[in-house]
């Protein structure tokens, strides 16, 4: 099998090649990113490097709105299977840099449905975002209920649920869309709440919790993500969205209690709240677990601890 994963030197990407490239059956995995500078370049290149280590890892460095250059790669290489993990994230970066999103999560999201459909590749499995859901005051949220995103990077993801629906009714192509809820774990995003806590401790400097620490959050640990995506099969279903969460929140007030229990916080100032942001997400993760047989997830405290002890070990690595 060739596996074609796009987003190889970001966090779920990497962690999903990490896992697959071990599994028999698997000739190939090619790896596309651009290794852009919306956080830590010397991070995404260590998980590059990690994956390189294996001969059938093959990574191409494309922008996924260079169509010209994406189109070439997929003429060349003819794949079983796409997961498209690659996307530029951000809440609260959206508001100030909405073209960013514009190109990489709609333009790119296009170019590969396009050459997808072009070159007959007929299962694709996407990111989409709990982001879609916006503000909504019925929880746990379903993939059925209505959405409506509150700022640009939601939309943009609801938009590539949009593409994906109209890709499986045209062109004979079976889709399925993963709305992630807050992932965190080993080789993790700076930019995520966790690692700014952790980065403030390492680094001696201050903590700024925003809106008070008034926020629910579904954590999710990045193995039971890849146990998840890993195990998605593909039925008579044309397009197909899971919610991709632990379907227990937890209060930021107290997972900073928790972190605590594990190494001593920073100096934390708490500060108002942020206009991009929504106060709880909390997903219904019954869906994905009847579909994978999935019926045990990790213990949030022991993820914890595996994140906070990596995180301490390396960050001095990509800092």
């Amino acid at each position: 099998m060739k596996i074609l994963i796009t987003g190889t030197a970001g966090f779920i990407g990497f962690n999903l090649a990490k896992k697959l490239i071990l599994k028999k059956g698997v000739k190939k995995i090619y790896g596309l990113d651009n290794v852009n500078d919306y956080y830590s370049i010397k991070l995404k290149k260590l998980r590059l490097k990690f994956l390189k280590k294996n001969k059938k890892f093959v990574f191409k460095k494309i922008d996924l709105k260079n169509n010209k250059k994406l189109e070439i790669f997929f003429k060349k290489n003819k794949f079983d299977i796409v997961y498209h993990l690659a996307a530029q994230a951000g809440v609260r970066y959206s508001i100030n840099n909405p073209r960013k999103y514009l190109e990489s999560n709609i333009i790119g999201f296009f170019n590969l449905l396009e050459n997808c459909r072009k070159y007959k590749i007929r299962k694709i499995i996407y990111a989409s975002s709990s982001s879609v859901y916006g503000n909504m005051s019925k929880f746990p949220l379903k993939e059925s209920y209505n959405i409506n995103p509150i700022n640009f990077y939601g939309m943009s993801k609801k938009n590539n649920e949009d593409m994906a629906d109209i890709y499986s009714k045209y062109y004979n192509m079976k889709l399925v869309g993963l709305r992630f809820f807050t992932v965190f774990g080993e080789w993790g995003r700076p930019d995520m709440v966790l690692f700014k806590i952790l980065n403030a401790i390492m680094n001696n400097k201050t903590f700024y919790l925003n809106n008070h620490g008034n926020h629910l959050r579904d954590f999710t640990y990045i193995n039971d993500v890849v146990r998840f995506i890993e195990l998605i099969k593909f039925n008579k279903e044309k397009h197909k969205i899971f919610n991709i969460c632990s379907n227990k929140p937890i209060h930021l007030q107290n997972l900073l209690k928790m972190i605590s229990k594990i190494i001593t916080l920073p100096k934390i100032v708490k500060i108002k709240f942020q206009k991009a942001d929504v106060l709880k997400t909390h997903g219904d993760n019954k869906k994905i677990i009847e579909s994978t047989k999935i019926k045990k997830i990790a213990d949030f405290n022991q993820a914890l601890k595996n994140t906070v002890y990596w995180y301490v070990n390396n960050f001095k690595k990509f800092n």
